[in-house]
Parts: structure tokens; sequence; C-alpha cells
């Protein structure tokens, strides 16, 4: 081996520019190959994000200054009759104390309408639950094949006599023995001869009919043999559908009986022949028979239904209890909504301090300012536009920093909105203030502020990045991929609020759900899609690495 590597080292360094072109042409080939193998252009990919539960806190953020001035507005949120006025000029009041109250008949209703359906709907997810629980289910699934088995014992108890009577009514030769001739064919012979072919088919459909339904019935009644109620439920359920099919074939052969004696009983009295009194007895046990199999079957179609109900109960359970359970939901957020608009009623200090005039008083409309109120603590009055002001309210928390002090954050609460806004160069604004929580020394007058005023929240909510959602008119979808599909499909949601990034989702997926966040195609230069571009094979990626599709 050695001797061997010799050999190479001299040829190379007697070869020197063969040797360096050979080595760059190899250079060039392996790279080719690498590009080949590793090359995922116009491949798409898919980033997926999972649905889950958690806290949507919905806010607007607006800047402004620190007010010198220490004295704000009284205003209600809505405009009614004043009913009730607590204070006046020169009160010390407490945060939070009722100092107006508005005519609020409606709203106390629509609380009490509230509570009445939230009740309703607990009340309603109690029973479904208690309906639909496993023990339960299970029981009535089982009750359901054991009155199965028991329609289809039944039917054997019958179906013998039935097949022995039609065996000897017709493919016996019991009405004239000694002709040898079979029931059926000696039937044949009474009718004139200008029937005789129009019989022939009536008796050919009997025949073959009767012949077919024996082979059935043979089979069903030896897997009934072999059947008992402990059975599988599998092979009980089996069973019941074999025998309602065979029933029916069974009621068929009867049908095709009866019109084969009534066309001969026709035949005979067109003709004035004698009717032999035989016929109307074999119509008589046929009657018999046809009463009997059309029991047979409406019981064995009532167990088949009662069994597949409660399957289908039984697999959409889940399904039925997470709807309720969502509605429920939704009747609380309902009575939580009455409730923030019955507060809306009420006219309460935003912070302790000194009333200082009284305007409002009971019998008046509250619109506009019904008093003012003096505090010792700082206030910050915000500038905010038409969009953003229509989303906020008196009472609403609000997070402060300030531009100066940089690890300094406070909590305030709106202490009054301006009814008329400012126009500047078109835009229009309104004024906002905010009295704060509590004092700090550092915080001067005349300092910049931005807030954060939360609109709304909602705890123990379904929510997703808001980038997954896609719009078309007036639908909002996600892209989910189903079991079998190798590109997602479209799944219609209902969405609720929403924060900087994530939002509600109201309907259309549940807890764990893989959704789409984001597509890409792959390219030398990749680009991002937010659309629903679906081309090509897929390579999903999520938590933990990606599952590939063949393309």
């Amino acid at each position: 081996m050695k001797e061997y590597l010799t050999k190479i080292k001299l040829y190379i360094f007697s070869h020197k520019k063969i040797s360096i072109l050979t080595l760059i042409i190899l250079l060039v080939l392996g790279y080719w190959i690498y590009g080949k193998i590793i090359n995922t252009d116009g491949e798409t990919q898919y980033t997926m994000t999972t649905v889950q539960k958690g806290t949507i806190i919905s806010s607007v953020s607006a800047s402004g200054q620190i007010e010198s001035s220490n004295q704000i507005d009284l205003k209600a949120n809505v405009s009614d009759t004043i009913t009730y006025v607590a204070v006046k000029a020169g009160d010390k009041v407490k945060r939070g104390a009722v100092l107006f109250s508005v005519d609020n008949k409606d709203a106390q209703k629509s609380v009490r309408d509230a509570q009445i359906s939230l009740e309703s709907a607990k009340i309603s997810l109690n029973k479904l639950k208690a309906q639909l629980s496993e023990e339960n289910m299970n029981a009535d699934l089982a009750k359901a094949y054991d009155d199965g088995f028991n329609n289809v014992s039944n039917v054997f108890l019958d179906l013998p006599e039935i097949m022995t009577g039609l065996n000897s009514m017709f493919f016996k030769s019991t009405i004239s023995p000694s002709s040898g001739q079979w029931n059926i064919d000696w039937y044949e012979g009474k009718v004139a001869t200008e029937d005789r072919d129009k019989v022939g088919e009536y008796k050919a459909d009997l025949t073959n009919s009767y012949n077919k339904v024996l082979l059935v019935y043979d089979k069903n009644y030896e897997n009934y043999k072999l059947i008992s109620r402990t059975s599988d439920k599998k092979d009980i359920e089996a069973l019941i559908l074999e025998t309602y099919e065979t029933v029916k074939l069974i009621s068929d052969v009867t049908k095709k009986a009866n019109n084969y004696l009534d066309f001969i009983n026709d035949s005979m009295q067109e003709n004035d022949f004698d009717i032999p009194s035989i016929i109307s007895t074999h119509k008589n046990t046929l009657s018999t028979y046809t009463s009997k199999t059309n029991n047979h079957l409406l019981n064995l179609l009532s167990i088949k239904t009662s069994i597949k109900d409660y399957k289908d109960a039984f697999y959409n359970s889940d399904l039925d209890i997470q709807s309720s359970e969502l509605s429920l939901k939704q009747k609380e957020n309902s009575l939580q909504d009455a409730k923030d608009k019955l507060s809306d009623y009420y006219v309460t200090a935003p912070f302790d301090g000194t009333i200082a005039s009284v305007i409002g008083k009971i019998g008046d409309t509250a619109s506009g300012s019904l008093g003012s109120i003096i505090t010792n603590q700082k206030i910050a009055t915000l500038s905010m536009n038409e969009v953003d002001v229509a989303k906020i309210k008196l009472g609403q928390k609000a997070t402060i920093t300030f531009d100066a002090i940089e690890d300094l954050s406070m909590t305030g609460t709106i202490a009054e909105i301006d009814t008329v806004g400012t126009v500047s160069q078109g835009v229009v604004s309104y004024s906002v203030k905010i009295a704060f929580d509590t004092n700090d020394e550092q915080i001067k007058p005349g300092m910049s502020v931005s807030a954060s005023i939360i609109t709304d929240s909602k705890t123990d909510v379904l929510y997703i990045p808001s980038s997954a959602i896609k719009t078309n008119s007036d639908t909002k979808y996600v892209l989910m991929f189903s079991t079998q599909s190798e590109t997602p499909n479209q799944i219609t949601i209902e969405t609720g609020i929403s924060d900087d990034i994530n939002t509600e989702i109201i309907s259309g997926l549940k807890e764990g759900d893989q959704i789409v966040l984001k597509t890409t195609i792959s390219s030398s230069a990749t680009k991002t899609t937010q659309g629903s571009s679906l081309l090509g094979g897929t390579n999903i990626k999520g938590v933990g690495g990606g599952v590939n599709f063949p393309r």
C-alpha cells in the first residue's frame, strides 16, 4: 500500500498540470452533484403553529403629557335621566364611590336576562354530560344490541314455518298427489290457454326468487345458530343486517306468490271456470306470512336505526359537549358584557378627592359635565385619534410609561374623555385624561408619557397568531392539513378580540389543532407568500422539525 501511494505522489509531481486539471474537474463535478441533491427550488414549505388557550388583552396606545391641573370633569358614559345624586360641592370622596346614577332599568333587565341565559346553558351542559356519559352511552348501545338479538331470535321463530309453508304451497304435490305435479305446475294448468304465456312468466319469477331466497335463508340460519347474545357486538350487528335483508327477500317472494295466485284466480273468473277453494286457503296463508314479515322488517329497521344513532351519538358526543361548552362561554361573556354596560350607568369617583362642583340634578339628562372633582394626584392628558377613542370608556385601566424615566411604569384609570374633538389640518383628535393610581415624586408636570389602555380582556380562550388568519371577502379562514391531504384546506373561522400578536378564535378550531402560520416557496432567492400558494411539494415545519410529503 505504501509503495502504491509513493507511485501516485511521483505521478502527481511529474504531471502537475494534468493533476491540477483533474482536481478542478472533480471539485466542479462534486459541487454540481451536491447542489442537485440538496436543491429545494420550487418546493412549498409550511411553517406550522398550534391553537392554544390563554388570555387575550386588547389595548390601544396614545401619547401625551403630565398636566399641572388637578381638576377634571365628571361625565357619564350614557345619556339618560339622572335618578340619583350622592354628593354636593365640598364633599370628600373615595375612589370608586358612586356620585351619580342614571336610569338603568333596561340595563338591569339585560343583566337579569343574561344571568338566566347563563344558568340555562349550565343546566343544558350538565344534562348533556349526564346523557352523553360514556357509562350511559355504552349501556344504551349494549341494550340496542341485546334488543337486536332478541328481534333476530323472534324472526327465526317464524321464518322456518314461512319457508316450509312456501315450499309445501308451491313445490310439493299436496293438491293432486296422484298426478305427481308440483302445486305450482297444477296451478299453471288451471288458466285459460290464452293466458299460458303470461302465467309462465309469473311462475318463473316466483320459482327463481324462491330458489334465491332459499340459499340466503339457509346461510343466514346457520350464522344465527353460531351467534349468541354474548358474541362480539360486530358479529351481532352483522347478523341483524343479514337477517333484515333475508326477511326483505322472503317478503318479496310472498308478494310474488300472491301475485301468481291472483293472476290464476282472475283468469279462471274471466273464463267462468270453477275456482278451487285451495286458492282462497293459500291466499289467506300468504296474507299471514306478509303480516309477519312486515312486522319483523319494521322491528329490524328500528333496531338498525337505533344502533346507528347510538354509535353516531357516541362518536359525536365530544363535539356536542365542546359545542355546549362554547355556548356556555359565550353566555358568560354576554353576562360580563351586560354587567360592563350596567356600570356605564353609574358615575364613580376616579380617585380620592374633593367634589369641586355639582351641576347635574335628578331629572336632568346626563349629557356633558355633571360636576368636577379635585385631586392631589398627577394627571396625564393624552391625544387620541377618532378610531382609538371610540374603543375606550371611563373607568378603563391604563399602563403609563415615561420618556424621561426609563424604568418607571405606573397604572391609572381613564377619568375624562372629550365629547367634542379638535380638528387640526383635517385630523380629528380627542383629549383623554388618566388619573394615576399612586403618586411618585419623580413625575413632574410637562413630562412626556405613553399609555396603553386596556379595552378588553378574556381569559381561557382559544387564540392563534394573527398572521395565520386569511381573509376572502367577509370570510376569515386558516389553512389546515387533513389526515390524507398533501396540501392544506381552508377552515372558516369566527374571531373575537385581538392584541398586537394574537387573535381570539370563537369557532372553527379547537385546542391543539395544527394550522399553517406561513407559506414559503424555496428558491435561490427565497420568497415568502402569505396567500394560499399551494403548489409543489410540501415541507411542513413546526416545533421540533417538519413533516415531508412527496412532490
